[in-house]
């Protein structure tokens, strides 16, 4: 007997992987977990039937929610992760020795146990010295703090359930509150090649432009993710990431997997029809 993971991108199009085992099944006060092992993609894991991470192709997204920001000013400090339970996001974070603090804020623990223990690969960094973890939600959290951190990163699930008060103007507006006066603001931004998707997006992207000066759009390609195409918001009340001080990136020496100053650049030339939607045009 065959068994196959089917994940409902839209009414009309599944994604599936065959899988070797199911590993895990849980149900957490906020959410079903599941974690299965697959021979293309390794060790997976979702979240009500959502894809969260693969073994195979976590380094994608966790480069780009990462370095991207730290690339920007590498003078960063305090850093805040809303969500990230996986600890992928972490374990990028930790690379940088200039990092003092990092506040990590999950809503839901169960998450982090069952990562630590199928998903050693992503959460090896989360007992790092700097690492401090909350669990509760991080809209209510974030509205205790005022200029404090220098870089936020929204490494959220998609905005319904327990992510939902993740994509609010209210909680944009905390966010813009909690940063420094040159702060930066990462989140992971949706897909905008199907509708449903792009729309969360759309919706984002304008609360996230009415607080802060500087706002762009990057992307990646995601193979696992809806439509494999997958966006990235950068908002920052000083730093254009664009104006990019390669050398001193490369001087730290980080081997990485994806990300590089190259891709860095290039990952902010948007399709047209990418632009004309965070242009709010149907």
């Amino acid at each position: 007997m065959e068994l196959w993971y089917t994940e409902q991108h839209t009414e009309y199009v599944r994604f599936s992987i065959k899988v070797d085992k199911h590993l895990y099944s849980g149900q957490s006060e906020y959410q079903r977990i599941d974690v299965f092992e697959a021979k293309e993609f390794g060790t997976f894991f979702t979240l009500d039937g959502l894809m969260m991470v693969t073994e195979k192709d976590e380094f994608i997204y966790h480069d780009m929610i990462v370095h991207v920001p730290m690339a920007t000013n590498l003078g960063i400090k305090k850093v805040l992760v809303i969500g990230a339970g996986d600890g992928g996001t972490i374990r990028e974070l930790t690379r940088y020795q200039t990092i003092e603090t990092i506040d990590m804020v999950e809503i839901d623990k169960m998450v982090v146990e069952v990562c630590r223990k199928y998903l050693p690969q992503t959460a090896c960094r989360l007992d790092d010295p700097r690492v401090n973890i909350f669990y509760e939600d991080g809209l209510r959290f974030i509205r205790a703090k005022e200029n404090y951190y220098d870089l936020i990163i929204v490494d959220s699930t998609d905005p319904f359930g327990p992510g939902e008060g993740l994509f609010t103007k209210e909680f944009y507006g905390s966010c813009y509150k909690a940063l420094k006066q040159d702060g930066i603001l990462v989140n992971q931004h949706e897909n905008p090649y199907y509708e449903i998707y792009a729309s969360s997006m759309q919706r984002a992207h304008q609360r996230i432009m009415e607080f802060f000066p500087i706002c762009r759009v990057y992307q990646a390609h995601i193979p696992t993710y809806p439509s494999g195409h997958w966006l990235f918001g950068f908002a920052s009340k000083k730093f254009d990431p664009l104006n990019l001080d390669e050398k001193a990136w490369h001087s730290l020496g980080l081997k990485t997997k994806y990300y590089n100053t190259d891709i860095h650049k290039g990952s902010f030339a948007l399709p047209t029809y990418v632009q004309e939607l965070l242009a709010g045009d149907k």
